[in-house]
């Protein structure tokens, strides 16, 4: 058995060099790592800003991990990557380890080096290592099936990823929001855009965790799952709100990053302990990567229920649910990003400025392409329209993006696969692409066809994979763009009235004695 999470496409609002971002499917999950040396003390300001410093130190020093924790070496360590010896193993903790190892919701950090004595062993409130418990270490036997031992394995994942959320949702609220808030280092107003509803999304998980541990028995196993889920789903529309502002609130963080201070305090968290090598926006990404493995989940708890469990009925209602609320997530956030990022387009002739711009609901992708100049490019392929555009800044380090060249309605378009190894275009094409090599990889070219001035665009994707994901996408949009155009001829085709009914149309209010002669003709 094994769950993969989904692959991200969507909700960051700012593309990184080389990434890609897709409105409808979701990436989640990124690896934590943890800090390979304790820290010392957290300094936040310069040395001339003592006061302020020593403000910071007293806030995050109960964040500190104590250095005088004994961890085993590896080969004695009896995580999920330890080897244990299969004669020695019980059958029931063998089954459970083999099903943890496969469910790859959980992250593994590698076990920490021995750390200096320090005076006061005060407990850790935000550790610097997961858990890797799985249930089967919960109990000392059982008189259950190899699938129940699954179901129970995955329920018990499912627990452990709520309350996993909860601490790190606190860590942020914690360690980020208020220093930052108390220190000055950003205003409430930026601070209030930046974090959103983060806030309010703790005690929603609280309350799944708690239902969710009610329902272990005194054996610590959980029975029907089902109603509790379905009951609890619909709480996750507040997502909605919360994954449309990521939107803005990504772009704001990165415009303040280019500040000195900002910069420094988010250096310093990120490599301390506490953060597991995260940086802040990964903490903030952190809800709507759980939102998407819901679905996972349900899936999977599924395929380990028998027929005759009472399960068997709610999980399928249960499942569509989830996936309905995702979906509406999706479509809002992708709502969002379109209004977003066309604010931010700077046309230099009004003839780009296309009505399918500004027609477009949501966005399929953005992301960095290059052309046959060799020239980064950020593309964005709206509902109808695809636009070309270069990165760049406003007079106050906003992003922005140029429109390069004409855009292109997505009902025109004719796409074009260029197969690897093929010239496709001539010598500056294969020079700029592959440095003078014959080979040309992961390219594509896209063209308008119907115009009395054709276009066309060859351009280049980092790996196959995020050229078929462009090239998946572009075929939907193509389809839809054509489609919805279609429709809409359709709809304004005249509608020619039946010559019987021509004298109705001469009625108007009057006497009986005219009415009485118009029905008489």
């Amino acid at each position: 058995m094994e769950v993969e999470e989904a692959s991200e496409t969507r909700t960051s609002s700012s593309a990184l060099p080389g990434e890609m971002h897709f409105v409808h499917s979701d990436h989640a999950g990124k690896k934590r790592k943890q800090d390979p040396q304790p820290e010392a003390v957290i300094r936040v300001l310069e040395n001339e800003e003592e006061d302020e410093s020593e403000m910071m130190f007293d806030h995050m020093k109960d964040s500190e991990e104590p250095s005088n924790k004994r961890v085993k070496p590896v080969a004695k360590s009896n995580s999920l990557t330890g080897v244990l010896t299969p004669a020695k193993t019980p059958a029931l903790k063998r089954i459970g380890q083999s099903i943890s190892r496969s469910i790859s919701f959980r992250t593994e950090a590698r076990p920490l080096p021995p750390a200096h004595l320090r005076a006061s062993p005060k407990a850790s409130v935000f550790p610097r290592r997961r858990n890797s418990q799985c249930w089967s270490d919960t109990v000392e036997s059982h008189d259950l099936t190899a699938k129940e031992i699954k179901r129970q394995e995955v329920i018990y994942e499912l627990t452990q990823g709520e309350r996993q959320l909860i601490d790190d949702l606190s860590l942020v609220k914690k360690v980020y929001y208020e220093p930052m808030l108390k220190l000055d280092i950003m205003t409430e107003s930026e601070l209030g855009q930046i974090f959103g509803t983060l806030d309010a999304l703790i005690p929603l998980h609280q309350e799944l965790l708690g239902r969710l541990e009610r329902l272990r028995g005194s054996e610590k196993t959980v029975g029907e799952v089902g109603p509790t889920l379905m009951n609890w789903f619909p709480c996750l529309e507040a997502y909605v709100t919360y994954c449309c502002n990521q939107v803005g609130a990504k772009a704001l963080l990165d415009q303040k990053k280019h500040e000195k201070r900002v910069e420094h305090f988010l250096r310093l968290c990120q490599e301390s302990s506490f953060s597991r090598k995260l940086d802040l926006w990964n903490f903030l990404d952190l809800p709507r990567s759980r939102l998407v493995k819901y679905p996972l989940l349900l899936k999977e708890i599924q395929k380990c229920t028998p027929p005759d469990h009472p399960d068997e009925d709610t999980l399928p209602h249960a499942l569509d649910l989830i996936q309905s609320v995702v979906s509406e997530v999706n479509k809002k956030t992708g709502e969002a990003e379109c209004q977003f990022y066309r604010r931010f387009l700077n046309y230099s002739d009004e003839s780009q400025r296309i009505s399918e711009i500004q027609l477009s609901r949501f966005l399929y992708c953005h992301g960095e392409l290059k052309n046959n100049k060799s020239q980064r490019l950020h593309v964005f392929l709206f509902e109808l329209a695809f636009v070309l555009s270069r990165p760049g800044e406003d007079r106050e380090g906003g992003q922005t993006f140029q429109v390069y060249r004409q855009p292109l309605s997505n009902a025109l378009i004719n796409l074009e696969e260029i197969p690897d190894g093929e010239a496709g275009g001539g010598g500056s094409f294969r020079g700029a692409f592959t440095g003078g090599n014959d080979k040309v990889r992961n390219c594509f070219r896209v063209s308008s066809r119907g115009r009395s001035k054709a276009q066309s665009y060859s351009l280049q994707a980092n790996d196959s994979f995020s050229k078929q994901q462009w090239i998946t996408c572009m075929r939907q949009a193509m389809v839809h763009a054509r489609d919805k155009r279609e429709q809409s001829s359709q709809s304004q085709l005249p509608v020619h009235a039946d010559p019987d009914l021509y004298h109705i149309a001469e009625l108007r209010l009057s006497s009986d004695a005219e009415m009485a002669e118009h029905t008489s003709r």
